[in-house]
């Protein structure tokens, strides 16, 4: 078990106070408590003494550890980032370079440097740079050497003060109820930093070299004294005026440097050298892909989430539905702490089964109901151990002993299994449905079919827009494909129609009716359902009246001049009609600005971004309560759920109007200035999927246990009333369930840990079932087994759905804090109890985990945690809301897009092609690029794109007739143009959200927006780029291990 780290030396001669970019600090304390894991006590974290190296904390001892905040002359915010010093300063040093082979140090012009920039350290030899090349691999098991990468030699970094004589090696210091994996990162302390040559660099115009200062919006720098290509304006700071260098808060240049020296760009260290997202991915594809995957193995991990395999049940429950952190979870509570990771599942019961995998079976026991334990309740699974001959059973989750009801028995084998084992679903496989008997439903009656409201906002925006009559026409078809049992004829659910301003209009479209009517509730303080007979109908039974309906609600409000709306009223009419159908059900509104109509539920302006970077920043994101919030339980008691879209053009209040459709199981859709010619079609493929999409109502979800641990908290679009009931209103087959583990006892290694989750619904055909998913995993008290095993896609699925929940109650620059200290523990642990001893300068990775980093970094560039006045609050909200129902394989897009070269595609080949990193200096001007998260697409076309590829896809001769406002691209009848099409739709079939097709140029202004999508490189509105932080969390990482 020989770890070899690659070495990485930060560029940091002090520990600076924040990451490159962000707009947080680390030595100050924060006035907030902590959120950590385990149920840690919320502790303050104390900021070291200025000018003194940090402490070295006892073993266990829970002292935050944060970097003494910057010397009085380490930032400067009037100098220029890259350009000149202020007036009166002089540039105080140069990047570093790297002396080779005993030459004197080289400029990246091959000049000599200045003798005042000379290295006091010994140059390094052919010999030295030899070993330090061949011990740059990123490694957890063996010898893995990248592919294709080398890294070039650290840059040895110097201490600011002599580290004190009584140094001892002690546990690293740890902040309570943090659970994150460990990694350390050392450095020698031999003099100042080396100089001399360094690997090629990027393009001109690309951004400036690593390491060097961040400034705060960074947005896209050009080498100093060069005019800025066409449509590139000079970026504007944070408020407004010039950008400034780099800013307290914002680590930047060499500690005591003001600014970097003006002239010509430095070089980049090779990008290659550290860990790639896109090669592990296509690595694993390599690997694994196009095989099958058994599940019939306690505490494997299954293939990435973004390798096509095929699933095979055998015992327990396929990674479609649950993915784990890690799989194999440790012994005790106290090396769980020990390590930081955090024991965290991902459920996505209800996620869509493709077709070349087998459904999952359907067991009927009749009016006995479902075997369960006597105990703890168990379900009937391959978990359950049969004995005494097959007349009895001990539970795995609770040890019980059950008798088995004779109607079951079954004798036992030579092997003590039962004859009938693959009989029955229950017994052998990992997932499986029962139908529940009439104890699951309420009140002991069979439930009703489920109901969908159509309730369309018709102020005078929504009818200008042509949105009205946008929506009622595609209704006219959709409804047709409303979902349904399967192998039924039709569909089962009713359907009724609203339409609203600052009043009600409730529609009567009973069959036997010539003409819909209109009902009007003008007091909207009492809201009450005008009638019952004829608003829930069969679409097929009243087909002809409805037609006529949404053929005249276009013409009824065309010359409105309302522009006020109401909603919670809206919400309460929707419910209260469900309510009286005794049905669930499903409200779609479309809702056009923030209600301030007088009604309840009036909400007040509160975009106000000067609480931005305060203390007060939270607030923004904080539903406004009262209504709203007794709203949302009334719903979720009466299984309503709320689809809720919206079309603003200006501030609406996301946080609140999308707090309903997070806790009831509902979705959020938002279209910014909406127009039909280039947003329609988008949001058509987005109602369409988000009504023929599978679905479950009046859902309740139960996660039980073995002994010593236990579930401990819960994250998604899910409402909470006691510890143990996971309540939603709805559940459909992209919303996932985030949940966390905590140990309350000993765990064994021989029995290992297993879970089993259990999902009560209600069908779209109105049957009552249950869906049952088990899970082994193995219990090691070797945390090397652990680190084996982790999953890094699911482990940022929990780190951004935790951040996102505790910004609602920290300071965003604490909850920073936090998600940097345990990358930087989770990584030390590692490299402290792990890896093999190696030099201090290399950073060493669990190969599991080695673009964990990458993840982490783009997570705190995302919109919510960003921190920039620049963003909308409404589009922080909405994201974050987005985020905190997303399964896995959406996490992992969402927050590392795709950047698929489309200019050398293979027409012929059915083989998606592979992505390149995110980053700007993958693209090129000869070059067509496509990029997608699931939420955006973009089209890059490079200046020099090959014509003959312009003229396949747009049908123009060149470049400069390309029309970027087209949103589709022409089907013409060329392999290129089928084949680019071809992949765009399969890409959208994979999302849950629909995307619309975004054309940008290079150097033209839209492009801004694409790069914002460049995670690997500086965030346009503030965050490190990838090295700088992985450099900032080695430097975190040689810290905790001193």
């Amino acid at each position: 078990m020989s770890q070899q780290g690659y070495v990485a030396t930060p560029p940091y001669s002090q520990a600076q106070p924040g990451i490159g970019g962000y707009p947080s600090g680390f030595g100050s304390a924060s006035s907030q408590p902590l959120y950590g894991h385990y149920g840690g006590s919320p502790q303050m974290f104390a900021p070291p003494q200025q000018g003194v190296l940090k402490q070295v904390a006892s073993v266990g001892s829970p002292v935050s550890v944060m970097p003494p905040p910057p010397g009085p002359n380490q930032f400067s915010l009037g100098n220029q980032y890259n350009g000149f010093s202020a007036a009166g300063t002089q540039p105080q040093r140069f990047l570093p370079t790297i002396a080779v082979g005993g030459q004197p140090p080289l400029s990246p012009y091959g000049q000599p440097l200045p003798t005042t920039y000379q290295n006091s350290a010994p140059p390094l030899s052919a010999q030295q740079l030899t070993n330090q090349m061949g011990a740059m691999q990123i490694s957890g098991y063996g010898p893995g050497a990248m592919q294709g990468s080398q890294l070039p030699p650290s840059l040895a970094a110097q201490p600011s003060f002599p580290p004190p004589a009584s140094q001892s090696m002690a546990h690293p210091p740890m902040p309570p109820g943090s659970h994150a994996p460990q990694m350390t990162l050392s450095s020698p302390t031999i003099g100042p930093p080396t100089m001399g040559t360094m690997p090629p660099g990027p393009p001109v115009g690309m951004q400036s070299g690593f390491p060097g200062p961040n400034p705060v919006n960074a947005g896209f720098q050009q080498p100093p004294g060069q005019v800025p290509p066409h449509g590139f304006p000079q970026q504007p700071g944070s408020f407004g005026g010039q950008m400034t260098g780099p800013q307290p808060g914002f680590p930047g240049a060499f500690p005591g440097g003001t600014t970097q020296m003006a002239g010509p760009q430095q070089k980049k260290l090779d990008p290659d050298s550290i860990p790639s997202i896109t090669q592990v991915i296509e690595d694993d594809k390599v690997r694994r892909g196009g095989q099958t995957y058994t599940t019939n193995t306690r505490g494997q991990v299954p293939p990435l989430v973004t390798t096509d395999c095929l699933v095979q049940d055998q015992g327990n429950a396929s990674p479609r539905f649950i993915r784990c952190t890690t799989y194999t979870f440790p012994c005790t509570a106290d090396l769980a702490k020990q390590c930081h990771v955090p024991l965290a599942a991902v459920m996505r019961p209800l996620a869509t089964v493709p077709q070349n995998e087998t459904p999952l079976y359907l067991v009927n026991h009749g009016e006995t109901g479902p075997i369960r334990c006597n105990r703890c309740k168990a379900y009937m699974c391959p978990l359950m151990q049969f004995i005494d001959g097959g007349r009895r059973y001990q539970c795995s989750f609770c040890s019980c002993v059950n008798e088995v009801p004779p109607f079951y028995f079954q004798h036992l084998d030579h092997v003590g299994r039962r004859l009938d084992y693959y009989e029955r679903p229950e017994l052998s496989l990992g997932s499986y449905e029962f139908i529940a008997t009439l104890d699951y439903c309420k009140n002991n009656r069979p439930a009703n079919p489920p109901a969908f409201i159509f309730m369309i906002d018709v102020s005078y925006s929504n009818i200008k827009s042509g949105l009205v009559k946008l929506i009622c026409e595609e209704l006219k078809t959709l409804l047709d494909k409303l979902p349904r049992e399967e192998q039924a004829e039709k569909s089962v659910i009713k359907v009724g129609f609203v339409t609203y301003n600052k009043i009600l209009h409730f529609y009567n479209v009973k069959s036997n009716l010539a003409q819909p009517q209109m009902l009007v509730v003008s007091d909207v303080s009492e809201m009450f359902v005008p009638l019952l007979d004829g608003f829930l109908v069969d679409f097929q039974e009243s087909q002809s009246v409805i037609n006529n309906l949404l053929d005249q609600i276009p013409e009824m409000f065309a010359d409105t001049n309302e522009s006020e709306t109401v909603f919670a009223p809206v919400i309460q009419a929707g419910m209260e009609a469900l309510k009286a159908a005794e049905c669930s059900g499903k409200l779609f509104i479309f809702q056009s600005s923030i209600p301030t109509a007088e009604a309840p539920g009036k909400l007040k302006n509160r975009d106000d971004r000067k609480l931005v970077n305060t203390e007060k920043e939270k607030t923004l994101f904080q539903p406004q309560k009262g209504v709203y919030e007794s709203l949302t339980k009334e719903c979720v008691a009466n299984s309503c759920c709320v689809d809720l879209f919206l079309f603003p053009s200006q501030f609406v209040d996301v946080a609140t109007l999308g707090d309903i459709p997070m806790h009831t199981g509902g979705a959020l859709y938002k279209y910014n200035n909406f127009q039909i010619q280039s947003d329609g079609d988008h949001f058509l493929s987005d109602l369409r999927k988000d009504v023929e999409k599978k679905i479950g109502f009046d859902a309740i979800m139960r996660i039980r246990t073995s002994t010593g641990f236990r579930a401990t908290d819960f994250f998604g679009a899910i409402y909470m009333n006691n510890t143990t009931d996971v309540e939603m209103a709805a559940v459909d087959c992209d919303k996932a369930v985030t949940v966390e583990f905590k140990h309350d006892d000993k765990l064994n290694e021989d029995t290992g840990a297993l879970m089993q989750c259990a999902l009560l619904y209600t069908t779209v055909g109105g049957q009552r079932r249950l869906r049952i998913h088990n899970l082994g995993l193995n219990c090691s008290s070797q945390l090397a087994d652990l680190y084996k095993s982790c999953e890094t896609d699911a482990l940022i699925n929990f780190f951004a759905k935790t951040a996102y929940r505790a910004m609602l109650n920290q300071p965003l620059k604490t909850v920073r804090e936090i998600l940097v200290n345990q990358t930087a523990h989770m990584l030390a642990c590692y490299r402290k109890h792990c890896a093999s001893p190696s030099s201090a300068s290399q950073l060493i990775l669990p190969d599991a985990m080695k673009i964990f980093p990458v993840y982490m970094n783009c997570l705190m560039k995302s919109y919510p945690l960003v921190g920039n006045p620049d963003i909308s609050i409404d589009e922080r909200a909405y994201q974050r809301q987005l985020v905190m129902s997303m399964d896995v394989a959406d996490s992992q897009a969402f927050f590392y897009p795709r950047l698929i070269p489309v200019h050398n595609i293979d027409v012929n080949s059915d083989v998606m092609p592979s992505a390149v990193r995110c980053s700007e200096e993958r693209l090129s001007e000869g070059g067509i690029f496509l990029l997608e998260n699931g939420k955006h697409m973009f089209l890059w076309l490079g200046l020099a794109s090959p014509p003959e590829a312009i003229q396949s896809i747009f049908n123009v001769p060149s470049f400069a007739h390309i029309n970027t406002e087209a949103t589709t691209l022409l089907e013409l009848d060329n392999p290129y143009s089928k084949k680019l099409r071809s992949i765009i739709d399969n890409i959208r079939r994979q999302r849950p959200h629909s995307m619309k097709l975004m054309i940008v140029k290079q150097k033209d202004k839209p492009e801004m927006i694409f790069r914002q999508f460049l995670v690997e490189d500086k965030g346009l509105y503030g965050g490190a780029s990838y090295m700088d932080f992985l450099c900032y969390v080695h430097k975190e990482i040689r810290q905790l291990l001193t």
